[in-house]
């Protein structure tokens, strides 16, 4: 039976990068060994690093002054390195879900942090508005996306100060300014690459200046000038993460993904908001285009293990919401076809008719 692919992380990966890594794990680049055992010192290896760096600032059209990283750590290992190396005497951040709160709680080991916004109390069912930030903060952190809650900020906020953000679940999902950014980070495992590398975009010139010793491995600046290549790098990851980037490219790009990621995600809201058995949780404005999260209608409720067992039959997989929040959350990361969604939709459809 086909299998519709709807984890959160680690996700659904394109078979163009399946296919062509498992190849390299054959045969890497002609040199008759496996892309599990290469050196990551070899020629053929540095001209992975190279391509997928150049293929990341071309496809998100990154101006110039800026450096691409691949790191091991995963984002959470962000959330330390972000305050380290940018925070010098106060940041800003936005509280718009549970993985914004974690990189908070680092954040305040390093100096002061103002939390500018947060949807906290209303159990985090919108994305705060930035109407009043600060124009004293280093920076001002923000997570665009939230796995967990299903809410997402699909734009690029004018605000006074400058930004970073965590884009580990929506990088490529739309084009993105990243002229207004000091850094953008994300965990691979959503939209890009199999687990085990993390993705930074920084800004060079904003490096170097934090009041503190920082560790050699956790200072940026020791990866740009290694070229992400001071230890032994996630080679394989990296390997499936320039695979994704080439097949991004033969789709048409960014624009292209945005056009698909909307479409699949307007097909699924709309067979919530007509459904008489399933209701959204979070505010129309917030909706994520890539982690929808719905429940079923209180008269309902009883019937969700009945309703993850019949999605099973059709071969549907991870759609059961998160542990802390219940429910189900059906991700639509880019390498999701539309018609999985359509098969979803269809199952709800079914399932509701039979109660």
């Amino acid at each position: 039976m086909k299998k519709h692919n709807f984890y959160a992380g680690p996700s659904i990966m394109s078979q163009y990068t399946i296919d062509h890594t498992i190849d390299a794990i054959r045969d890497f680049a002609g040199t008759g060994l496996s892309v599990l055992e290469i050196s990551h010192r070899s020629k053929e290896f540095q001209a992975v690093m190279d391509e997928a760096q150049a293929l990341f600032k071309e496809l998100l059209d990154i101006p110039e002054g800026y450096e691409v990283l691949f790191l091991g750590g995963g984002a959470s290992l962000q959330f330390c390195m972000v305050p380290y190396n940018l925070l010098k005497t106060k940041a800003g951040y936005v509280d718009s879900g549970t993985w914004a709160h974690k990189a908070i709680k680092e954040a305040k080991l390093f100096g002061d942090v103002e939390i500018v916004a947060s949807s906290e109390d209303d159990k985090y069912v919108y994305y705060p508005k930035l109407d009043n930030v600060p124009t004293d903060l280093d920076y001002l952190h923000i997570t665009t996306n939230n796995t967990i809650f299903g809410t997402e900020l699909r734009e690029d906020p004018d605000v006074p100060v400058r930004m970073v953000a965590d884009m580990s679940s929506d990088i490529f999902s739309r084009p993105v300014d990243v002229s207004k950014y000091d850094l953008i980070y994300g965990g691979a495992q959503k939209n890009l690459a199999p687990a085990g590398v993390t993705f930074v975009i920084v800004k060079t010139d904003v490096l170097g200046q934090a009041p503190r010793a920082i560790p050699t491995m956790l200072n940026y600046e020791t990866h740009v000038k290694k070229g992400s290549m001071f230890n032994t790098p996630p080679v394989l990851p990296i390997y499936s993460a320039l695979q994704t980037l080439k097949w991004y490219k033969e789709l048409g790009g960014v624009k292209k993904l945005q056009e698909i990621d909307e479409e699949k995600a307007r097909v699924l809201y709309d067979a919530i908001d007509e459904s008489k058995m399933f209701v959204g949780t979070v505010k129309p404005e917030s909706r994520s285009i890539m982690n929808v999260c719905f429940v079923m209608k209180p008269e309902y409720a009883g019937l969700e293990k009945d309703f993850l067992d019949f999605a099973a039959t059709k071969g549907i997989v991870g759609i059961k919401g998160h542990r802390s929040v219940g429910g189900f959350r059906a991700s639509l990361y880019n390498a999701l076809p539309l018609d999985s969604v359509k098969v979803l939709t269809q199952a709800m459809k079914e399932f509701e008719n039979k109660h």
